[in-house]
Formats: structure tokens, C-alpha cells, sequence
């Protein structure tokens, strides 16, 4: 019975593999909508952090004034300042430093020449001793055996003299160079200090970049998240506020992978936000992701696509949810 079992399994004929027609991706309908959601946000804003301070090991900075949100800036406006109190007092105590060095080099510069000129008369002197040792040698047939060697000796003594100076004058011209530059080293590394503990004061104070409204970031502060306030402790680096330009808005919107064949140029949207549903807008493509991409852990991948909005309202400010109904247009 084995045998006949394997025997007709093996006589038996292997099966055609079905046959599929082969389906082609449906495009999307004429006048087909979706409807998706996305935020508003600004086409121009600059974004604000706080100050990093040159130096500055570890500690944070307290703030002392801020502008308030919404509030409408132009540049050069002062939007947040910072305590300065010690980069003042220490830009003090370097200009006064500074100012010492400074004066402790003219004072040496001036020193140096007049023993430069001390130095140049002695020379001079020497050189006419010297003269005066050679007119006296001449006399030699005249003199006793005893002036003669008294003047011998005179002579001697002024040519060593005039060697002895010729060799340590350039000597002391050198050292006095170097000590002087030595002294407006310390004085260019005390300006350079100076100016960066004034560098570090101008950036405690924040001013306006562009013109534009105010829009307060989130912060960490008193174990919350929330607006940052006068008084607040607040960590160098992080974002602290937004200038953003109200005249010109946009939706950035995400699309579905499937939907994606909807992005293309002459899409129309018309836009409800969450805060004010009784609020419409009108929209139109402008750009989108040439990939489609998913969120961590997520296998529904997404276009991100950007709708400029039409009108300009008070109530379209950043960061609004709003949802979208894009029409793909002809």
C-alpha cells in the first residue's frame, strides 16, 4: 500500500499556477476632494533664543524685560532684555585695566627715550674723551716718561669706554623694545577682553530683526511648560520667542500617501480653523515633499504639502490647527 501511495503521487500531474489580469492604479476622479488637517504658520518668521554668553561655564540668565505677545515690532525694536549687571561690572573693571595698561606704555615709551638720549650723549661724550685721550698721546716728544704712560692709560681707558658703549647700547635698545612689547601685548589682549565682555552685554539685550508680531514660544520654567515671564531663570540656547510676518500666511498640511496624486500645481484648498469654526479661507498649492515619509513606529506614510493662504486676517496667527478641503482643480 506504501508503495502504490508514492507511486500515485508521483503520476500525478503538478497544477497550473492561476492567471491574475493585471490592474492598473486608478488616478484620481475630476472634481474628487479630501479632506486632511495641518497648522498655520508664517512664510516669513526669524526665531529668538536666548543669548549664549562668551565664557559663560554653567548657570542660566534672568530675565528682566519682554515683550508682550502680539506685540507688533519693527527693527531694532528691544524685545527682551537680560540681567547685564555683571558683564557691566566686569566690562568696567577691564576698561580700567585696560586704560592702565595704556598709560603704563606711553609712560615706558617716553622712559625708553630719554634713556635713549642719555645713552646717545654718553657716546658722545666718550668719543670726544676719546679725541681728546689721541691729542694728548700726540704730544708724546714733548712729555716726561711719566705723562707720557699717564696719557697712554687715558687713551686706553677711552677706547674701552667707547667699545664698552657701541656694544650695549643696541643691548639696551633691544630690551627696551622687547619690554615695551610686552606691555601693548597685555594691553591688546585687555582690549580684546573688553570688548568681548561689551559684546557680551549688547547680547543680553535682544532687538527686532524683522518687522513683524510677536509670538511667544513655550518654555520650561516652574516644573511647566508655559510663556516665559520677567524674572524668569531661563538655560542659554533655548527658543524663547517668534517675529513672525502676519501679511503672508500658509497651511502646512499632511497627505496621505494614497492622496498624493492631489498635490499638483492649480490645487485649490478651503481652510476651517479649529478656533474659529465659523471662519473659511481659501488656499493654493504651492509645494510638497517629493517623499512621503512616516512618524516613528508608524507604517502610514504621509506627504507634507504647503497651501498659501489668500487672505489676510487678525485671526490667522501660528501654530492654529485647521482642517483642509483640497480639490485638485482641472
Amino acid at each position: 500500500m506504501a508503495f502504490w501511495s508514492c507511486s500515485h503521487s508521483r503520476a500525478a500531474a503538478p497544477a497550473e499556477p492561476e492567471k491574475f489580469a493585471p490592474v492598473a492604479a486608478a488616478a484620481p476622479a475630476q472634481g474628487r476632494r479630501i479632506r486632511t488637517t495641518g497648522t498655520v504658520e508664517a512664510l516669513r518668521s526669524f526665531t529668538i533664543s536666548v543669548p549664549r554668553i562668551s565664557g559663560q561655564q554653567q548657570g542660566n540668565l534672568t530675565l528682566t524685560k519682554l515683550a508682550l505677545n502680539g506685540t507688533k515690532v519693527q527693527p531694532g525694536d528691544i524685545i527682551a532684555e537680560f540681567d547685564h549687571t555683571s558683564q557691566i561690572k566686569s566690562a568696567r573693571d577691564a576698561e580700567a585695566k585696560f586704560d592702565d595698561l595704556s598709560h603704563q606704555v606711553e609712560q615706558k615709551a617716553a622712559e625708553h627715550q630719554s634713556n635713549a638720549a642719555k645713552r646717545a650723549a654718553d657716546l658722545a661724550q666718550a668719543e670726544a674723551d676719546l679725541g681728546k685721550a689721541r691729542l694728548e698721546i700726540r704730544k708724546g716728544p714733548v712729555l716726561s716718561e711719566l705723562e707720557h704712560l699717564k696719557a697712554d692709560e687715558v687713551l686706553k681707558n677711552a677706547e674701552l669706554h667707547v667699545a664698552s658703549l657701541k656694544i650695549s647700547i643696541p643691548a639696551h635698545e633691544r630690551a627696551e623694545a622687547a619690554e615695551l612689547q610686552v606691555l601693548k601685548l597685555q594691553a591688546e589682549r585687555q582690549k580684546l577682553t573688553l570688548m568681548r565682555l561689551q559684546g557680551d552685554a549688547d547680547k543680553l539685550v535682544l532687538r527686532a530683526t524683522i518687522p513683524g508680531m510677536i509670538a511667544l514660544q513655550n518654555v520650561w520654567r516652574n516644573n511647566s511648560m508655559g510663556h516665559a515671564q520677567e524674572g524668569d531663570q531661563l538655560w542659554p540656547g533655548n527658543p524663547l520667542l517668534r517675529i513672525f510676518d502676519p501679511s503672508s500666511m500658509l497651511l502646512q498640511l499632511a497627505v496621505s500617501e494614497t492622496d498624493g496624486a492631489i498635490l499638483r500645481p492649480g490645487a485649490k484648498a478651503v481652510v476651517h480653523l479649529d478656533a474659529y469654526p465659523s471662519l473659511t479661507f481659501s488656499a493654493h498649492f504651492d509645494s510638497a515633499s517629493p517623499v512621503a515619509s512616516s512618524a516613528l513606529g508608524s507604517p502610514l506614510k504621509t506627504f507634507t504639502a504647503r497651501f498659501i493662504l489668500e487672505q489676510n486676517d487678525p485671526h490667522l496667527l501660528p501654530d492654529l490647527s485647521a482642517a483642509a478641503d483640497v480639490d485638485p482643480g482641472n
